[in-house]
């Protein structure tokens, strides 16, 4: 089970910015800038492109109010979206602000 699933199932606490069936978003415990944001599927899936189509879409509608909304929070230029998927074995997006 990767630290992501334990964060879901709330075996490992985090602070949950948005939730619904499919996936969870929650505050990076190391961010690059505050308000730096980690959004997993609840599927445990090792690499980001194995993800499901229906993730895949449904990952982005569900991303994309969190982003308007950390914008409009931090007063921020661009809420950019990166995929890295290089240390946890559990595809996700980091949503990550520039000034």
């Amino acid at each position: 089970m990767s630290i992501f699933s334990k964060i879901i199932s709330g075996e490992i606490p985090s602070y949950k910015i948005a939730e619904n069936d499919l996936f969870y978003a929650f505050l990076d415990i190391a961010p690059l800038v505050t308000g730096h944001t980690l959004i997993i599927p609840k599927t445990e899936t090792d690499k980001f492109f194995d993800l499901e189509e229906k993730y895949l879409s449904a990952l982005l509608l569900f991303a994309q109010p969190i982003a308007k909304a950390i914008e409009k929070s931090f007063d921020c230029r661009r809420c950019g979206l990166s995929v890295i998927g290089l240390e946890v074995p559990h595809a996700h997006l980091h949503l990550v602000l520039r000034d």
